[in-house]
């Protein structure tokens, strides 16, 4: 598409740049991290960021250089959160579920092929894992979130997932492997739930539980991680179904308020 439509290529690369400038959070990020994460020169993204900002959409600081969201972009997201933030009717329940199990609880939506963290509560247990936080992105199957969305759309959506991203393996490791992936999905389905033992970084597990609209699509997941003792076999069943009831609660919350 971004080689049909005139113009679609500068667009596609300035949003790819918006969505990695955010994804930093309100610290940034500087300009040689957003141009190899873009795959871009620096000459491009500079240019291309210095264009983004005198539409308010990036800011730079001064004195650290470092790229950051700018105000444009909160009177934006102010005015579409009417249409598709359900934050506001997911936020108790992500409380509920860090009261409930003492670790870290999260709530993602998926946006095309990748997940999103839009909230994040601490939970008691002083010993914490920081993989995910608030605008953090994770391909579908990668997170415990992503793995739990993956696994409960159409057959036809996983395997043209897969066949538009060959690259899994090389960014992830060879547990993401097509067959390592698919035999993940499968084991989710069948319990549930998602369970990441660690892939993306050693001793930081999560478990995941998909969160459906009302036509019974995935769209969103609730999530748990922590440091690996505390997710032996036993704890592990107990946090699976203290997850899954949320998720089924937030997930009926979603189709009544949108009726």
């Amino acid at each position: 598409m971004a080689h049909s439509v005139p113009g679609a290529q500068a667009i596609a690369r300035a949003a790819r740049l918006l969505r990695l400038v955010t994804a930093a959070g309100a610290d940034g990020a500087p300009l040689q991290d957003l141009a190899r994460a873009a795959e871009l020169s620096r000459s491009t993204a500079h240019r291309l960021l210095s264009a983004l900002k005198l539409e308010g959409l990036v800011d730079r600081d001064e004195d650290s250089t470092r790229w950051m969201p700018g105000p444009e972009l909160f009177l934006m997201g102010s005015v579409a959160a009417a249409r598709y933030d359900v934050t506001s009717l997911a936020r108790d329940i992500v409380r509920s579920l860090a009261v409930k199990t003492e670790e870290s609880a999260f709530f993602s939506v998926r946006r095309a092929d990748e997940t999103v963290c839009l909230l994040r509560e601490e939970g008691s247990f002083p010993i914490r894992s920081f993989v995910l936080s608030e605008g953090v992105r994770f391909p579908l199957g990668v997170a415990s979130a992503g793995l739990a969305i993956l696994a409960f759309l159409p057959d036809h959506d996983v395997d043209a997932y897969l066949d538009r991203h060959p690259e899994l393996e090389n960014t992830w490791g060879r547990t993401h492997r097509r067959p390592a992936l698919r035999s993940r999905l499968a084991e989710t389905k069948e319990r549930g739930y998602s369970v990441n033992p660690g892939l993306i970084v050693e001793g930081s597990w999560g478990i995941g539980a998909a969160v459906f609209d009302r036509s019974g699509r995935p769209e969103w997941a609730l999530s748990l991680t922590g440091v690996e003792f505390r997710f032996g076999p036993d704890r592990m069943a107990e946090l699976g179904r203290t997850l899954l009831a949320h998720a089924h609660q937030l997930s009926a919350r979603i189709a009544n308020a949108r009726r």
